[in-house]
């Protein structure tokens, strides 16, 4: 029964990250902030927040364990791997808030949805992962969803961008998806490399780690674009006022890092396949709510990209579930019964 409240506690956090994050990011764009390296800072700015679990779980260890238990458990190989993540995860954030910029949420999550292509594509590459028909299924419909999207990108432009901003940010955010889907199969060999047990405090230091280097990477960004000058004017022009201007920035840092947590809170305590699950059960309430606050149109194509997307989603984790299944039943199989005496 804990470990079911603790895979809703995280899920409930992933799915305000996954659904909340593009959409606080898209309210601060619509209303006259313009500043692209500010926005990717803030995906991974909020990153102390994740001290308060340490915290907690270091003094749980103490009371539990005694007063020589250790503070943080990262080792020097696995610190490195996480900068590195981290680093290439702030460039993925600068592709995401980038096309966030220019493309109204509804698209956005739908081009997002192709990392799953990517990301089967890297984990065979990296740790060779097999391909199925359903994972192969899965990839050529994500991919022509994204086409599908391409070729009908007039009726889609928000209002006073031209088509070369807009296809500019159409790619940027299919970067995004490549490097995200990269990304992950990175992790998941860094962990199998690793030369220290996996715990759950260590995955969130990992994730601490990788979040501050990310963060490092845009700071150098909006340092060289001087957003730091830009924001006191930039909060005093925002449309909805200065007190919200920064009260957006504070929500979109915490609402991010909630997103974090969800999905490496999932992980450990379920698997991956309910975390990918339950990012994709909420790509049409993503749809949904950005048409709802921001009268995004959904036209046809969009709905059949959206079709195409879960269509991939269901086809890709119902071989996932299958294959789990049959590897089960063969370790069963495998492993011998002890007669009775």
């Amino acid at each position: 029964m804990k470990k079911v409240l603790l895979i809703l506690i995280n899920s409930i956090l992933l799915s305000i990250g996954n659904c909340g994050g593009p959409l606080i990011m898209r309210l601060y764009f619509i209303h006259g902030g313009k500043r692209v390296w500010l926005s990717s800072f803030l995906e991974t700015g909020g990153w102390p927040i994740i001290l308060f679990p340490l915290t907690i779980t270091y003094f749980h260890r103490r009371a539990t364990q005694g007063p020589n238990t250790k503070l943080f458990f990262m080792k020097p190989p696995l610190f490195i791997a996480s900068a590195v993540i981290g680093i290439l995860t702030g460039l993925d954030d600068y592709l995401y808030a980038y096309g966030v910029k220019r493309l109204p949420v509804s698209t956005i999550s739908l081009i997002i949805a192709t990392h799953l292509g990517f990301t089967a594509t890297f984990a065979f590459l990296l740790v060779k992962q097999k391909f199925t028909s359903y994972s192969i299924n899965a990839v050529v419909l994500l991919t022509i969803g994204a086409g599908v999207l391409a070729l009908h990108t007039s009726n889609d432009r928000p209002e006073g961008e031209s088509i070369k901003d807009y296809i500019a940010g159409f790619f940027m955010t299919l970067g995004a998806a490549a490097l995200y889907g990269f990304v992950l199969p990175l992790v998941e060999l860094t962990y199998k490399k690793a030369k220290q047990t996996i715990t759950y405090s260590l995955v969130m230091e990992f994730q601490m780690v990788m979040c501050l280097f990310a963060t490092l990477f845009c700071t150098v960004g909006m340092l060289i674009n001087k957003d730091f000058k830009a924001i006191p004017r930039e909060g005093r022009e925002f449309e909805l006022g200065e007190t919200k201007y920064y009260v957006v920035m504070v929500l979109s840092a915490i609402i991010w890092q909630c997103f974090f947590l969800g999905v490496v809170g999932v992980i450990f305590y379920a698997s991956s396949l309910l975390s990918g699950i339950v990012i994709a059960a909420l790509l049409p309430v993503t749809e949904i709510l950005a048409v709802i606050f921001y009268q995004e149109n959904f036209q046809a194509e969009k709905g059949v990209a959206l079709a195409l997307s879960l269509w991939g989603f269901i086809s890709y984790f119902y071989g996932e579930i299958k294959n789990s299944k049959k590897k089960k039943h063969t370790l069963d199989t495998e492993i011998p019964q002890t007669p009775n005496p």
